[in-house]
């Protein structure tokens, strides 16, 4: 009986189709704009850019999502701790630092922490930089929310904490995808903003999968 036993399951194990290797995998790390705050799941801007990704013929997975409304940079690597992501990722993006210029957080702090959150990335990247993506922060001084804020100083301070972002992902040999000043078009098109007042909509966040798009299908062809 028990050779029987074992001469079925060699023919059965034999009949089973070929299991089609994995697909990339994508993390996204961030805040509430890699969250998607008061928007639907699906219009994330990450899952956006993986639907994309794949209309393009990328084999990538849906998007491994680690982000909170309202996390700073310290915050995320904190999440990160918890979370404890296993690479290798063959596509990771970090949208961080609104929350650290909102609460008026130090720059120099930010930039030794963006640093490090950055290297986490490619470290879960396999250690390839360029499969990593640095997105600006958006100016949310342009929106509804913001209203009754200093504006100018809102834009200033974000173009200061974007520069550094820009200056850690140039020395890292990460890309960088500015979509601020699109962002900025919030201002006259109220359909590029949720609900809330403050948060971009899914529409907006269409607009940043499309122009990160290119450089992510660079990303993993490497």
């Amino acid at each position: 009986m028990r050779t029987i036993l074992c001469t079925i399951a060699v023919l059965l194990s034999g009949c089973r189709p070929v299991e089609k290797p994995s697909a990339n995998r994508f993390l996204a790390l961030g805040d509430s704009y890699t969250i998607g705050e008061s928007v639907e799941s699906n219009q994330r801007w990450p899952v956006q850019l993986a639907g994309q990704l794949r209309d393009k013929g990328v084999d990538v997975g849906a998007p491994e999502i680690i982000a909170t409304t309202g996390w700073t940079t310290d915050e995320l690597s904190a999440g990160m701790d918890a979370t404890k992501p296993a690479g290798p990722y063959r596509l990771v993006t970090l949208l961080i630092g609104v929350n650290n210029q909102f609460r008026g957080r130090g720059i120099d702090e930010f930039r030794t922490q963006f640093r490090a959150l950055l290297a986490r990335a490619i470290v879960l990247a396999e250690g390839k930089p360029w499969r990593v993506i640095v997105v600006s922060i958006p100016n949310y001084g342009v929106t509804p929310f913001a209203a009754s804020s200093d504006r100018p100083k809102i834009a200033r301070e974000i173009d200061t904490f974007n520069a550094v972002c820009r200056e850690e992902a140039v020395r890292a040999g990460a890309a960088f995808v500015d979509i601020t000043p699109g962002s900025r078009k919030a201002a006259d098109d109220p359909s590029l903003v949720a609900d809330d007042g403050l948060h971009p909509s899914g529409k907006m966040y269409r607009q940043w999968a499309e122009q990160i798009l290119p450089v992510a299908q660079k990303a993993v062809s490497r």
